[in-house]
């Protein structure tokens, strides 16, 4: 019986070693340009954050109280996170009373609510930190804090992420400082 004989390939040989070390060249080429391109901020494209921030409501009785009003006429255009400035961040409507947000396309938000109802959290034992002579309760949840404002005439909160550092509560306890009568802490529940 006759051997068949073997088929002969589509492309040549050398042509074939050519288009694959190409490919294989074109794909170090483009990894490499990543390593050389990156700007080293170790932000993940896909979470960038564009556009007015969305915030959820919340029950805010006295946002629209003259002392919420005051703070929010007196808060920093910008704060300073982790060694970076964020600028005042635009709200999407409709935006909750009583809220301000800071950030920008590279940072979780820094969100500052005024008028809230009395934490839940806050009870005689609760460990308060003092920051520039204003009490603080925190709240951590997850990859954030929220941090209670709870000896003025009126419940604030502000919102950070983990990696924010001190900065913005420094701010704004200053300007809180600056802005509201201090009074007692109520931990009656």
């Amino acid at each position: 019986m006759a051997q068949e004989p073997e088929p002969a390939p589509l492309l040549p040989r050398p042509l074939l070693v050519l288009a694959l070390g190409l490919t294989a060249l074109l794909a170090v080429g483009v990894a490499a340009a990543g390593l050389f391109l990156d700007d080293g901020d170790g932000a993940d494209p896909s979470a960038v954050h564009t556009g007015p921030l969305a915030l959820v409501p919340v029950p805010a009785p006295k946002a629209g109280s003259a002392e919420c009003q005051a703070l929010l006429g007196v808060l920093p255009a910008q704060l300073v996170s982790g060694g970076d400035t964020l600028p005042r961040r635009e709200l999407a409507s409709p935006a909750p009373a009583g809220a301000v947000a800071w950030g920008d396309a590279r940072h979780e938000p820094v969100v500052l609510r005024c008028g809230l109802d009395r934490p839940g959290d806050l009870t005689p034992t609760s460990q308060l930190r003092v920051i520039s002579d204003v009490q603080w309760l925190e709240v951590s949840e997850g990859g954030s804090a929220t941090w209670y404002v709870v000896d003025r005439p009126v419940y604030v909160a502000l919102t950070v992420p983990s990696d924010a550092g001190t900065g913005p509560l420094q701010d704004i306890s200053t300007t809180i400082r600056d802005t509201l009568a201090k009074g007692p802490v109520d931990t009656r529940g």
